[in-house]
């Protein structure tokens, strides 16, 4: 594999974390996750994280990952059949759309934790909150697959490809929806 398409492979690996979070924006509203509990006198995730949010986001993630696994399945030529075989590639698929949105709840319980207020910028955990929460899943549902995927040979390239283009396209993401009016703030 050359270094083009590691890069090329990193990010067609991730796009089932990378859909989850800007569709729980589409879906999201109504019963919070954390039903208004309060932990040590702060919300435990807050208004923003809710089971529409949760579900629509994790379940048009997974779509997209399938409609991947559909295409590399009839379609490929490159090397694009990265998730494994059948049923652990639905599973991965799965568990980086879910783990994404475990990892961005976590994010806003470390950021209630801290004090800030839903929407308040904090510099990397914004970025990187979803990205460790999908590859965390993704290695405890598949460690064989994470380490061939990202550890081993040129994997190491398309796992910095992820680390990379997670903040711009965390940032491009979030400006557009602002611009929408689906976001109060643009970061």
């Amino acid at each position: 594999m050359d270094t083009l398409q590691a890069i090329v492979i990193g990010f067609w690996v991730f796009i089932p974390a990378l859909v989850p979070n800007p569709a729980a924006v589409l879906f999201g509203g109504g019963l919070p996750v954390d039903l208004g509990r309060t932990w040590r006198g702060k919300r435990v995730l807050g208004e923003g994280k809710t089971w529409r949010g949760l579900i629509g986001g994790v379940s048009f993630g997974a779509s997209i990952g399938l409609l991947q696994l559909l295409l590399a399945y009839n379609y490929d030529r490159q090397g694009f059949d990265v998730f494994g075989s059948f049923p652990e590639s639905m599973l991965l698929v799965f568990a980086l759309a879910l783990g994404a949105l475990l990892g961005d709840m976590c994010g806003a319980f470390i950021k209630r934790r801290l004090g800030m207020e839903r929407g308040a910028k904090a510099a990397g955990l914004d970025q990187y909150d979803f990205v460790l929460g999908s590859l965390l899943l993704a290695l405890l549902v598949s460690p064989w697959w994470f380490g061939t995927t990202f550890l081993q040979g040129d994997g190491i390239i398309s796992l910095l490809t992820i680390l990379v283009i997670v903040p711009v396209l965390h940032r491009t993401v979030n400006i557009i929806g602002h611009r929408l009016g689906l976001k109060k703030e643009p970061w």
